[in-house]
């Protein structure tokens, strides 16, 4: 039992702070001091069932892409490229979404992308010809864009230090398990209906923005960050007194350890400031680790289906082994949501991009459909984990007033690599071969990994405003 009582009125000792700059970093320091209670799961539960939702909906392509390939008679090359539309709204919403969550709020940007994404899946559904899925997936990718950077700062804002790292990386796991849910549905539908039935099917958990609309609070962080203290202090009142209300009965709550406050004056931001101070190397680093990262894993895993169509598979069996090897990710992301906490961030990192790279090596040059199944779980074991890490580092590394614009432009920058990835390997795989595909994204992981490695800044156990004033 800790050893003092929430103070009314909200403020720590029951004092109101003089200065913006003083709630900033009262709010954030009882923010840190809260213990993990079923008030910050049940945010984190609805942040994530919003996540596992997009998942499907990205993940949904792989599997897809075949059927799609084979109803509009396209080339590889035009298979590849429509893939990517996804990939450029995709790079839109990030961008645009990180900077508009750090001027607007993260509730209201998280509804928005949900809604956009929504819309794209139902116009996926109704698209009589390439151009029209082409734009639909364009929306879609906009949508999904928007949602990710956005719920990173969410989750970061709400999670105390110590749960951070591995909350952002289970956060990160229902990636794995929206891909395996979009493996399973697609099967389903393909089976029994078409791939349009499996868009419209994508479009009705739109409608969960409403739960978040009613029980998502507004980041306090982000409140006093704005200076809008008497909101600030409104929220984490309520939050302090919905967490107090889970404890057993005669439960207090710690006292806030002081944080170092920063003046108002060095705590403008703008984009530029990305590229200054500490934040260079690490903007760099990012960079060059989403890029090479997603350029590797959209080139690869977008095309798992179709290679295996190719190979001469049916779509419903090419969809049952993708999901198969899928199922090593749930592994991975546990792995790697431990070992983010235990370890640390960048060597958790730089382990899942080399393996990842080994495993994707051997995969291209399997001897035998058994090795190739063993050699897929072992890549998707990396994979997965390398994406749960890669999300809980990226929001750490910049502060509330641009953390969710330096996970925007980090994740847009990504989402380059995205789109470069599927209409590279459309284009290479003629000439390459299988083999050759393989290497391609092995090499674009050990650059991810060498990044990581030389400008990588560690940040476990070290609150938010600690790693970054």
């Amino acid at each position: 039992m800790s050893d003092i009582t929430l103070p009314t009125g909200g403020a720590a000792a029951g004092v109101r702070p003089a200065s913006a700059t003083a709630t900033d970093v009262m709010i954030a320091a009882r923010l840190d001091r809260l213990p993990m209670t079923g008030y910050q799961k049940m945010i984190f539960s609805i942040i994530a069932t919003a996540w596992f939702f997009d998942s499907i909906d990205l993940g949904s392509l792989t599997f897809l892409l075949g059927s799609i390939k084979t109803e509009f008679k396209l080339s590889t090359a035009q298979a590849g490229f429509l893939s990517s539309m996804s990939f450029v709204g995709m790079f839109l919403g990030a961008a645009l979404s990180g900077m508009a969550a750090d001027r607007f709020g993260r509730k209201v940007v998280f509804q928005i992308s949900m809604l956009f994404w929504g819309l794209g899946s139902l116009w996926c559904y109704f698209a009589p010809d390439p151009t029209s899925l082409g734009y639909a997936r364009l929306l879609l990718g906009f949508g999904m864009g928007m949602e990710f950077p956005v719920a990173l700062a969410i989750v970061s804002e709400f999670v105390p230090t110590a749960k951070r790292g591995r909350y952002l990386a289970i956060l990160e796991g229902f990636w794995p398990l929206g891909f395996i849910a979009a493996g399973l549905l697609s099967w389903f539908f393909l089976a029994n209906f078409s791939w349009r039935e499996m868009f419209l099917c994508q479009a009705v958990p739109a409608l969960f923005l409403f739960v978040v609309r009613f029980f998502v609070p507004e980041s306090p962080r982000w409140l006093a960050d704005q200076g809008r203290t008497d909101e600030a202090e409104k929220v984490m009142a309520d939050i302090e007194s919905k967490v107090l209300h889970r404890l057993p009965a005669g439960s207090t709550l710690a006292e806030p350890k002081p944080i170092a406050a920063t003046a108002r004056g060095e705590r403008r931001f703008s984009f530029l400031e990305l590229f200054s101070g500490e934040y260079a190397g690490r903007t760099v680093m990012i960079w060059l680790t989403w890029f090479f990262a997603l350029l590797g894993f959209y080139g690869l895993t977008t095309w798992l289906g179709a290679l295996l169509q190719a190979a001469g598979y049916t779509d419903v069996k090419s969809t049952s082994y993708v999901v198969l090897i899928a199922l090593a990710g749930i592994p991975g992301f546990i792995a790697a949501a431990w070992l983010v906490d235990a370890w640390g961030r960048k060597p958790t990192c730089a382990l899942m991009l080399v393996g990842s790279a080994v495993a994707a090596y051997a995969y291209g040059n399997a001897p035998s459909f058994t090795m190739l199944i063993v050699f897929g779980l072992v890549m998707q074991f990396f994979l997965f984990g390398m994406w749960s890490t890669l999300y809980a580092y990226t929001p750490e590394l910049y502060p509330t007033r641009a953390r969710a614009t330096g996970a925007g432009c980090a994740s847009a920058i990504g989402r380059v690599g995205s789109l470069i990835g599927p209409a590279l390997i459309g284009v290479v795989l003629p000439t390459l071969g299988q083999g050759g595909v393989f290497a391609l994204g092995a090499g674009s992981f050990v650059i991810a990994a060498v990044a990581v490695l030389t400008l990588g800044v560690e940040t476990r156990g070290k609150s938010l405003e600690a790693i970054s004033g």
